[in-house]
């Protein structure tokens, strides 16, 4: 693992850049299924372009040197765990609305961080647990603590899926060390492609959509919310490890509230900006921690 203070810098700015790639997705969905294409055949189509365009660009040849169970398990981790996690999400929303759902969601990095310190692969330090606290509470702000009583089933389907992507995390970190990036990124779109296609087929959903908007909206999905966030996550969560890592993605959901209100014309209040505020505040801890450890290494 990467240890200079630029690797840490420019690892700091994939899992940001990754975050706001993520955070795209939300709106971009919302376009595409409002058009009328169902969500399968949406997803379905973006990680399929998405394995096309990133194929375009890789030596696909060079996944013969990746031992095949390592192939395996990405194809696994993508086709299983990032399946799991939308199904469990979207299933969630049938029984509590979005703004519990995201807020639920958000806890993963509290879930990463203990998992993290039982498992005895990352130190919970005291500067850790700020930063923690930070954008935890910046998240709570932002998105608004649940005060109405909630459906059990979604309460527990959102935190299943919380929970499954604290531990998605740490699995992809071990899995893609000293694979190139961008391969790695490759199988695990591959791996989603997969289970979406054969999800809209058993669905009787999986049709070609019409119309240029639609389309635009897919590539979008494609190449930003897929391609470009999936390889700057892997590339960051390399150097940095898991628990930085959700720490610093806390930045997505304050992305999506701009872009919502950009784009869907979505409020954009004071919360969201003090939100904001406290999650970058976090970022810097984090950042300014991991200089100080190389500083006294």
């Amino acid at each position: 693992m990467e240890s200079s203070d630029t690797s840490i810098g420019r690892a700091t700015l994939l899992i940001v850049v990754s975050a706001l790639s993520f955070g795209s997705i939300s709106v971009l969905t919302v376009l595409t299924t409002s058009a009328g294409v169902p969500l399968l055949t949406t997803m379905a189509w973006r990680y399929v372009l998405g394995a096309v365009l990133l194929g375009a660009v890789i030596h696909i040849r060079r996944i013969s040197s990746i031992p095949r169970q390592r192939i395996i398990q990405l194809l696994l981790i993508g086709g299983i765990g990032q399946a799991l996690i939308t199904y469990l999400s979207l299933h969630a929303l049938e029984y509590i609305p979005v703004g519990p759902l995201a807020f639920l969601f958000y806890t993963y990095p509290a879930w990463v961080a203990l998992l993290a310190a039982v498992r005895r692969t990352e130190k919970l330090t005291p500067v850790r647990v700020l930063a923690l606290m930070l954008a935890l509470t910046g998240v709570t702000i932002m998105i608004g603590a649940p005060t109405e009583r909630l459906n059990p089933i979604g309460v527990t389907l959102a935190l299943a899926s919380a929970l499954l992507y604290s531990a998605y995390l740490p699995a992809l970190a071990h899995v893609q060390e000293n694979i190139p990036a961008l391969l790695s990124t490759f199988l695990l779109i591959v791996g989603a492609a997969i289970s979406f296609v054969i999800a809209a087929l058993f669905a009787g959903e999986l049709f070609v959509p019409r119309g240029t908007a639609v389309w635009s909206n897919i590539f979008m999905l494609s190449l930003v919310s897929t391609v470009i966030a999936f390889a700057s996550l892997i590339r960051g969560l390399s150097v940095l490890g898991p628990v930085r890592t959700a720490i610093i993605a806390t930045v997505e959901p304050f992305f999506t509230a701009m872009l919502g209100a950009l784009v869907l014309a979505n409020q954009f209040g004071m919360a969201t900006l003090i939100g904001g505020i406290l999650i970058a505040a976090a970022v810097l801890v984090i950042e300014w921690s991991s200089a100080q450890a190389i500083a006294t290494a």
